[in-house]
């Protein structure tokens, strides 16, 4: 039940760390579980690349951060992933993924029922929400303690082929042991998603942390301590946010959902 515990306090960290370094032996333990994953024929694609040197920090939050403004004043980021914003408890109920509008960040709130059309859009840049948004982002990765960098074999990630998906396949395992790590080490982690959503500035982190021609970077992190007023509860699995099993459960063929396990 211990292990139990530890799989459903998996949360992502949204709020900012404790300024504390990461210990060395914590950063250890992180990546020996992340390798204890498994991996097609053992090929272990994975790589990965601590950062602690405040300027490079600095310089990928504030790429992060202009990503993030670029792409919500173009429009981009609504248009990409509007499916799955919800306007009401109700279709949050109905849904049961994705999230309220509501939980975004307060200067989004008002603009809930405006935020798809060109006229919305047009109002959040003349009082420069994307810009406002930026600035938060920049804080909350420039705040990390450690960034990683995650990187596969180009050898092994060869998309289209099987061994391509075999790669992505274990470093979401290797990923998987790394988060449910943190939760025994009282740690948060995030992805640093905006960059991936502007490729030229994406090419910027691949640069600055010379990645070599053998190496694909597919993600970043920002992890660190988590204080204890924000540590975020365990899921709720009667939450409207959760799907019920029944919607991603099936038993024998796809025809038939499981049933009685939804309470």
């Amino acid at each position: 039940m211990e292990f139990l515990d530890v799989v459903f306090n998996r949360r992502t960290t949204n709020g900012p760390f404790l300024p504390d370094p990461v210990s060395p032996e914590h950063q250890r333990l992180l990546l020996r579980t992340a390798a204890a994953a498994p991996s097609q024929f053992n090929s272990q694609p994975w790589r990965f690349v601590l950062i602690e040197d405040r300027g490079t920090i600095d310089r990928i939050a504030r790429i992060s951060a202009e990503s993030m403004t670029q792409v919500m004043a173009e429009g981009t980021f609504f248009d990409r992933y509007k499916r799955y914003f919800r306007f009401s408890k109700q279709e949050m109920e109905e849904q049961r993924f994705g999230m309220l509008f509501d939980k975004l960040p307060a200067v989004l709130r008002p603009f809930t029922k405006k935020a798809f059309t060109p006229g919305g859009q047009a109002m959040m840049n003349r009082l420069r929400v994307p810009q406002t948004l930026g600035s938060e982002n920049h804080k909350l990765v420039a705040g990390a303690p450690l960034l990683l960098g995650v990187m596969l074999d180009r050898r092994e990630y060869r998309p289209g082929e099987l061994s391509g998906f075999y790669s992505l396949f274990s470093m979401g395992a290797a990923m998987e042991n790394l988060w449910l790590t943190t939760v025994e080490l009282g740690m948060g982690i995030q992805f640093v998603s905006f960059p991936m959503e502007a490729p030229a500035r994406w090419a910027e982190i691949v640069e600055l942390l010379e990645v070599p021609e053998e190496l694909e970077l597919m993600a970043v992190y920002r992890l660190g301590y988590v204080p204890e007023a924000h540590r975020r509860p365990a899921i709720d699995w009667s939450s409207r946010e959760r799907r019920r099993i029944s919607q991603y459960v099936f038993r024998e063929s796809c025809a038939t959902p499981q049933e009685g396990w939804d309470d």
